[in-house]
């Protein structure tokens, strides 16, 4: 049976998964930050590990760097809320097999895992492109940007919903947290960008093709 650890750090998220794997896999393992993860794939090494992209200390690519450097191998699932170029192209770089959205469904991420575990390649049919084109040299990466560095991955995952339009209510719901906890992620990425609105937002982000 292929063995497979959990990375993520929603609780309810990391659950549901386990229940829906946990039928056609041995679930190994479970972790909610970096370091922890780290430790946990190097003990239970499992075929393949299923990684948020966006963690409280970090991202799945400091997952999978973390592991290499300790001599681990396994293959790295994404699946992530994010379906930005930047973060698909960054994990698929550091090494990870495939990337999924958490749009899709419990067949899906079955199929994807099992995949994974044979050596395939999958990803979200909308994401495909993105690859197809960073390694055919046709999409690099952006450049560093100081004012977006400030944020941590929450913030700009609630950052580019909230210029894209999505009211707190449907940005709690897609990262599975609470109305007030993205109201204290807004404020904050308001007060670091130094804008004062969502329009600004917008506009910020438009300038630099993050929507």
């Amino acid at each position: 049976m292929i063995r497979v650890a959990l990375v993520d750090d929603h609780d309810l998220l990391r659950a549901g998964l386990r229940s829906t794997l946990s039928t056609h896999f041995e679930i190994v393992g479970e972790a909610d930050d970096v370091p922890d993860a780290s430790e946990m794939i190097a003990t239970s090494r499992p075929d393949v590990v299923v990684c948020d992209v966006h963690l409280p200390s970090g991202t799945a690519v400091d997952v999978i760097a973390q592991t290499l450097a300790r001599g681990v191998t396994t293959s790295f699932l994404a699946l992530s809320v994010s379906d930005e170029a930047e973060d698909v192209i960054s994990v698929i770089r550091a090494g990870a097999r495939g990337y999924l959205t958490k749009a899709s469904d419990a067949e899906q991420v079955i199929d994807a895992v099992t995949r994974v575990a044979e050596g395939d390649a999958v990803f979200s049919p909308q994401l495909a492109g993105f690859v197809l084109d960073a390694f055919a040299g046709q999409l690099t990466l952006p450049e560093a940007d100081p004012d977006l560095d400030q944020l941590t991955p929450r913030e700009r995952e609630v950052m580019r919903l909230l210029a894209r339009g999505f009211a707190y209510k449907e940005i709690a719901r897609r990262l599975t947290i609470s109305i007030k906890t993205v109201e204290s992620h807004a404020s904050a990425v308001l007060r670091k960008l130094q804008l004062s609105n969502r329009n600004e937002l917008a506009r910020w982000a438009a300038d630099r093709r993050l929507l």
